[in-house]
């Protein structure tokens, strides 16, 4: 049961949601949760990872590639399909039975439904479909799908499969010259992108042994149109093999490299492939499984959250990252923004590193994209986009929300004054090294970028002579309800950091290739004293000595403090953007999310509990939660002060997020809809640092669990510092195993104990 979701029945205004819900996908590209018979008007799409492309005018976002899964039914002459009375359906047809289903334990997405169809006769018809479809998690730009149907009585079938041209694209189009054609039983459809000229081409070869077949490709889609003489009771059954390659696969020609995949996987059959496919899942699922005793709500809710990141996860290339929405669309053009480092980072680094290096790579990769950013502006070193594409370059615009009052674009600063960005970036690279002990990544770029990052923070940062401090003045934190504020609270604390990984990485630079620090010192107009001058006079808001408080950013105290349901009672419009330079919030103190909050969790060995506390106290009723990354942190800091009660709310609405689909859609009228890595990164996060109270310093693992009263048990593998371990988090004590591989030793601080774990040995300890 914790594996499986399920939904009865078909709600037309359900199609959107569920196509993220039911989604598939294995890091290559994602494929929607949309029925074998929709089209574009339904959102189908098979989103591509890295590959993007521009139409004059329009925002550049990722490409989506044709469905290589298209299949559609018709019944003696009559369509069937679950809009039934509306397109794709014929007169007359009923829909008895539907079933939606993704079992994510193996990544397999499937469906059941029953047809009642016209009949003349006095019994009635019924035909019923079944399918599955699966993302190959071994051959990643392979999809695979089964379909089987039997009827009731006698009659003729008729299949029209292969692969739909019509693309559903949000600003595109994307795709030109798309040509289809059949290639010794196999179809093609190949075209290239608009902007950069990059070939995409997919391939289906389809397997089946009842029946006639007639091939078209009419309006540039190859389908094949079977007819099928069916007799009661008989099951039929057809499977596809689709491939997607493109110009950036390295493979050569796209299309005979699709071509060649589709029939080899064909020859291997479904069940041996689908067979690899469930053993690479398996695997997947022993670095990342928690297991959760005693809250069903909650294993599945976490599970399904890290089944979102599993298929979206870059393991193959290090010139990919994860962007906002993950690959179930089109939505915020397919950046990466810094969701990534904060939200994501950590399951990767716990249980998939060579992952969470990849995700790190990309950043490295992208380093000249945020140099020309920052030359652009005037600064120096590495200004890192705020929505980030494969080049690096930010993709940002800078009227990102049109008022819906008036329709015209609004202003915002999210390009321009989120310079938090590069500090998020410095941080992330730090926290692979420190969690890996591979400091390969800093010899090779990682040392050189978070260098950059601390250059573009010296050129940007204010010395106020009269306070003899720097500061960081004209920016926009995480709280995107407020615009250009002085001395935001979390990013002062976040550029304070960056430089002194920026100072650290150089001194273990100097140690380990002194050639490449003479090199990146002599060709900089900063050098590090200046950088640890900075670091040593950044202010950064400190709590009050009476109530403890931060103020999240100058004058903060001094908006009007209007309660949150209030503010909302002015709302005009649902979907009006409340920041921006006249949103309802501007003026309040209602925050998207509490920034003080975030660097609570960052820097929790900084603050005492009583200082966690009243933070917490005085931002959660002022925080709207307007964006899908707000909820975990207050779980996270609710933990940590050991309010677990507190704090399981704030989990569990982090953690079914993409189940119930309770999330805004729209930021003005833009469409934002989509699924949510950053959350799910989050629900784990909370689950796992938060109420089991696992935390690692580089060198010493520290448990101190902080659990809701209705979980028994928390359990879940580790991965640190190249050793492997298992971990069973209790109320009353916590148990230890080291994987019998391991070579060496770690420490682990479980409550007041302090125990080595050396391979292959067990630590139990008493709380």
């Amino acid at each position: 049961m914790d594996w499986i979701l399920r939904e009865q029945g078909f709600d037309k205004e359900r199609i959107a949601a569920n196509g993220n819900k039911f989604m598939i996908g294995n890091g290559y590209m994602g494929y929607r949760g949309t029925m074998e018979e929709f089209t574009r008007e339904e959102l189908t799409a098979t989103t591509l990872a890295g590959l993007y492309d521009r139409v004059d005018g329009k925002w550049r976002e990722p490409v989506n590639a044709p469905n290589g899964l298209f299949t559609r039914l018709e019944w003696e002459g009559t369509p069937l399909g679950v809009l039934t009375g509306g397109a794709g359906a014929g007169a007359g047809v009923e829909l008895l039975e539907h079933e939606q289903q993704l079992d994510i334990r193996r990544a397999v997405h499937r469906r059941r439904t029953v047809f009642r169809v016209p009949s003349g006769a006095a019994e009635e018809r019924r035909v019923t479909l079944t399918a599955e479809r699966f993302c190959s998690a071994e051959r990643l730009n392979l999809l695979a799908a089964k379909l089987t149907v039997q009827s009731s009585a006698d009659g003729e079938l008729v299949i029209r499969t292969g692969i739909d041209g019509e693309v559903w694209d949000i600003n595109g189009p994307h795709l030109e010259g798309l040509a289809g054609r059949e290639a010794e039983g196999s179809l093609l459809l190949a075209g290239m992108t608009r902007e950069l000229k990059v070939p995409v081409a997919v391939a289906e070869t389809a397997s089946f042994n009842v029946g006639e077949q007639v091939v078209s490709t009419t309006s540039g889609s190859p389908i094949r149109e079977i007819r099928i003489p069916c007799r009661a009771g008989e099951t039929y059954t057809i499977y596809k093999y689709a491939a997607v390659f493109t110009g950036l696969d390295g493979t050569g020609d796209a299309g005979e490299a699709a071509l060649r995949l589709s029939r080899e996987a064909a020859g291997l059959g479904y069940e041996s492939l689908l067979k690899e496919h469930a053993a690479k899942w398996e695997e997947k699922w022993s670095r990342a499984d928690v297991v959760i005793e005693g809250d069903e709500e909650a294993q599945l809710a976490l599970r399904y959250s890290l089944y979102q990141l599993l298929i979206i996860a870059p393991e193959h290339s290090e010139k990919l990252s994860i962007p906002a929405r993950g690959l179930s669309g089109q939505v915020y053009k397919g950046a990466v923004f810094w969701d990534t480092e904060m939200f994501m980072l950590p399951f990767f680094l716990y249980t998939q590193p060579e992952t969470a290096r990849n995700l790190m790579m990309y950043r490295i990769h992208t380093l000249d994209g945020a140099r020309r950013k920052a030359a652009e502006y005037g600064y120096e070193g590495a200004f890192y986009a705020w929505e980030s594409q494969e080049t690096g370059d930010d993709a940002c615009t800078l009227f990102n929300v049109n008022d819906v009052f008036t329709g015209r674009p609004m202003r915002t600063y999210f390009r321009d004054k989120q310079v938090h960005i590069s500090a998020d970036v410095a941080y992330g690279i730090w926290q692979y090294y420190s969690f890996t002990g591979d400091d390969s990544i800093l010899l090779n770029g990682g040392a050189e970028t978070v260098w950059e990052c601390a250059k573009f923070f010296y050129s940007y940062a204010y010395f106020n002579p009269g306070k003899q401090r720097y500061e960081i003045l004209d920016v926009t934190g995480p709280d995107e309800y407020h615009e250009r504020v002085n001395n935001n609270a979390f990013t002062n604390a976040l550029v304070k950091r960056a430089l002194y990984i920026a100072l650290e990485a150089m001194d273990f630079l100097r140690a380990n290739d002194p050639e490449q620090y003479e090199t990146l010192v002599k060709r900089s107009a900063i050098q590090p004293e200046q950088v640890r001058d900075l670091h040593d006079r950044l202010y950064v808001p400190q709590p009050d000595a009476k109530t403890k408080l931060i103020e999240q950013f100058d004058r903060y105290y001094t908006l009007e403090d209007v309660p949150l349901p209030e503010l909302k009672s002015r709302v005009l419009n649902k979907n009006e953007y409340w920041g921006g330079g006249n949103g309802l919030a501007t003026t309040t103190q209602i925050l998207k999310q509490a920034d003080v909050v975030l660097m609570l969790h960052l820097f929790q060995n900084h603050y005492d509990r009583e200082t966690k506390k009243a933070n917490w106290e005085y931002y959660e009723p002022r925080t709207e939660h307007g964006s899908s990354l707000s909820s975990c942190i207050y779980a996270l800091v609710a933990a940590d002060i050991g309010s677990s009660e507190w704090a399981y709310p704030y989990f569990l609405r982090t953690a079914t997020i993409d189940l119930t689909g309770d999330s805004k859609q729209y930021v003005g009228d833009l469409y934002i809809g989509g699924t949510h890595p950053a959350a799910n990164g989050g629900a784990w996060m909370a689950a796992v640092l938060g109420f089991a109270g696992i935390s690692f310093d580089g060198s010493t693992v520290s448990i101190k669990p902080s659990m809701p009263h209705k979980w028994q048990a928390v359990e879940l593998p580790l991965i640190l510092r190249g050793q492997s371990f298992k971990v069973r988090v209790m109320p009353t004590g916590v148990v230890v195993e080291a994987g019998a591989d391991n070579n060496e030793a770690v420490a682990f601080k479980l409550g007041t104990h302090e125990v080595q774990v050396a391979p292959g040995e067990k630590a139990q300890v008493d709380l």
